[in-house]
């Protein structure tokens, strides 16, 4: 897979370059740069899209004469075209580009994204993040983790359980501390008549279950062999056989819907949003929608019990190495860390990486955010199941429909989800 992409894009450079349009190399005049152009996926009302509007005005009041031309994308243009994007002389001198190995990591390696390295510890970057914020900043070869900083984060995101406090109230249901106790709550729910975990099989939201039930018997050296490829996984084995085989037995028990293999992760957040499903387990990336969109009481607690969770940085500003306003762009990233813009983020429902909960004025937001920088802080980050091997998304959305609706065993969903893995990493060794 690498190797064809390695090679795709190498035409796609030689067909640019037969008609003139590669940008050359040399970064001269950067100093005297007139123009930032800076590419981003982020609506306009999102916490990012706010935050950053606002790190653009800052831009302009402090670099006089520079003009910025800002180019909303859309996520998918960017995510299919980056490798010729930036092998363009029509490409940014800065942009949002989606964090892990098949992506930044593979046009790092690739030579197309500037190091940030130099400027990660002149600026207090290295500082500003933990560990777990910094493994998706790093790659060395193209995998995260260690190496050279290709990327800037100044957002998270992590995976919590959101749960309708008024059906909590009406079951007598109470917030679980443990998976067992959680486990009680759904028996409650199911007596009721009430399906008490939304899903969806048909999108992410399944594999983040399983791999969030897998982490409950994980530790951060597995989530090291699982992600960076420190050791062989033993996908017949805990913790990953425990996040099968506890899968299906939630199907069976009526925790989630037969007929939710076939429903996409609107379905599931739009249910949760009509009031009719008590919980739902996914990414802090609902929150803002759900905040204005609820009418009822709602809340979040962490998935109970782990110590780790299905998270990382958000997306990252790259630089392009081809960008001719490398310094303007650094300073961009700089602003974006700021407290100000920092603060403007965990204000409008996302989750800043260096903000001050205290500063947060909605106590939803600011538990949000609590709870991020405590996973964080006790490096309990892991990631997310789909990350290690370009492709593997595909592979678990199709195996964990079939747990599902049943048409599959554990044992055959393991099979079927480790040898793409096992194949995926062997190449990516190989390379």
């Amino acid at each position: 897979m690498r190797r064809f992409r390695e090679v795709a894009i190498a035409v796609t450079v030689a067909a640019l370059a037969a008609t003139g349009l590669v940008a050359c190399g040399d970064d001269g005049g950067d100093s005297e740069a007139k123009v930032l152009k800076l590419w981003h996926y982020e609506s306009a009302n999102s916490a990012m899209g706010i935050a950053w509007d606002r790190a653009i005005e800052i831009f302009k009041d402090e670099h006089p004469g520079v003009e910025v031309r800002f180019e909303r994308k859309a996520f998918e243009q960017i995510q299919q075209n980056a490798g010729m994007i930036l092998n363009s002389s029509e490409g940014p001198d800065i942009m949002e580009y989606n964090k892990g190995n098949a992506t930044s990591g593979l046009l790092s390696s690739q030579g197309l994204l500037a190091d940030l390295t130099e400027e990660a510890t002149k600026r207090g970057w290295d500082t500003a993040l933990s560990p777990s914020l910094q493994t998706t900043a790093r790659y060395d070869n193209g995998v995260m983790g260690s190496g050279n900083w290709y990327g800037v984060p100044n957002y998270g995101e992590y995976v919590t359980v959101y749960y309708n406090k008024e059906l909590f109230a009406e079951h007598g249901v109470t917030v679980p501390r443990t998976l067992a106790e959680m486990a009680a709550a759904m028996d409650t729910f199911v007596a009721k008549g009430v399906t008490p975990l939304g899903m969806s099989g048909a999108e992410y939201p399944a594999g983040q279950l399983f791999y969030q039930l897998a982490l409950s018997r994980a530790d951060r050296a597995f989530v090291n062999n699982y992600q960076l490829y420190a050791n062989p996984v033993d996908f017949k084995a805990d913790p990953l056989r425990y996040g099968a085989e506890t899968f299906a037995e939630w199907v069976r028990k009526g925790y989630v819907a037969k007929d939710s293999a076939s429903l996409k992760a609107e379905d599931m957040g739009t249910g949760f949003i009509s009031g009719k499903t008590p919980m739902i387990v996914s990414g802090s990336w609902w929150f803002g929608r759900f905040k204005s969109e609820i009418s009822f009481d709602w809340d979040t607690f962490l998935f109970p019990g782990n110590t780790l969770h299905a998270g990382s940085s958000g997306n990252l500003w790259v630089v392009p190495e081809t960008s001719k306003a490398k310094s303007l762009a650094y300073d961009f990233i700089d602003i974006t860390m700021r407290p100000e813009i920092q603060t403007l983020i965990g204000n409008n429902g996302g989750i800043p990486v260096a903000g001050d909960p205290a500063t947060i004025k909605d106590p939803k937001d600011r538990k949000l955010i609590e709870d991020f920088n405590r996973v964080s802080s006790q490096d309990g980050l892991a990631f997310y199941p789909d990350w290690p091997v370009p492709g593997y998304y595909d592979v678990l959305v199709s195996g964990f429909q079939g747990l599902i609706n049943q048409s599959r065993s554990p044992e055959q969903v393991l099979d079927a989800i480790a040898k793409p893995y096992q194949d995926g990493v062997a190449e990516i060794k190989r390379d």
